[in-house]
């Protein structure tokens, strides 16, 4: 099958740099992105161009967010360093109470289905429900249910969590 990828670029290029920046909240860096997914996808002559690119842009949006996460990571730990030197920095008894609330939130969240991690993740930053329910395949009058599940099931994987931290301390 031969694909015509200027049309291809020309029909979705912009919606799949809407569809990374609610992944990476960077417009250049979506942007940025979106042009890889192509490239990549010219590597290959998929049945469905428009969804490989996507699915490459999908991929591609989840290394980054990985390597946005880690790099977070170790600029916390250089901020924690960095006050550890200086006169203000918190007791280390509240410190390492803050290490292990945020610990308890993240293993939450992890522990959540990946359609309810997202829904999440998009609610909490900012996006509307018309826009949520564009992003997840929802109904918008099933947003806000689908939403209010996914914040109880987040809720009791985190009193779960404590309960299990309380049963071994």
């Amino acid at each position: 099958m031969n694909t015509d990828w200027a049309e291809v670029y020309r029909s979705s290029y912009q919606e799949v740099v809407r569809f990374l920046h609610r992944k990476v909240w960077d417009e250049d860096r979506a942007r940025d992105l979106a042009q890889e997914s192509f490239a990549r996808a010219l590597e290959s002559d998929p049945d469905d161009p428009r969804a490989w690119v996507f699915r490459v842009a999908a991929n591609l949006a989840r290394d980054e967010v990985r390597l946005v996460v880690r790099r977070k990571r170790h600029l916390s730990l250089l901020k924690v360093e960095a006050s550890a030197a200086g006169t203000s920095a918190p007791t280390p008894d509240r410190e390492l109470e803050q290490k292990e609330a945020e610990a308890r939130v993240r293993e939450a969240l992890d522990s959540l289905g990946e359609r309810d991690r997202e829904l999440l993740l998009l609610w909490d930053g900012g996006l509307t429900y018309d826009e949520i329910a564009s992003r997840v395949g929802l109904a918008r009058g099933a947003v806000g249910t689908t939403l209010a599940r996914a914040k109880q099931r987040l809720v009791d994987a985190h009193d779960a969590l404590e309960d299990k931290d309380a049963a071994l301390g």
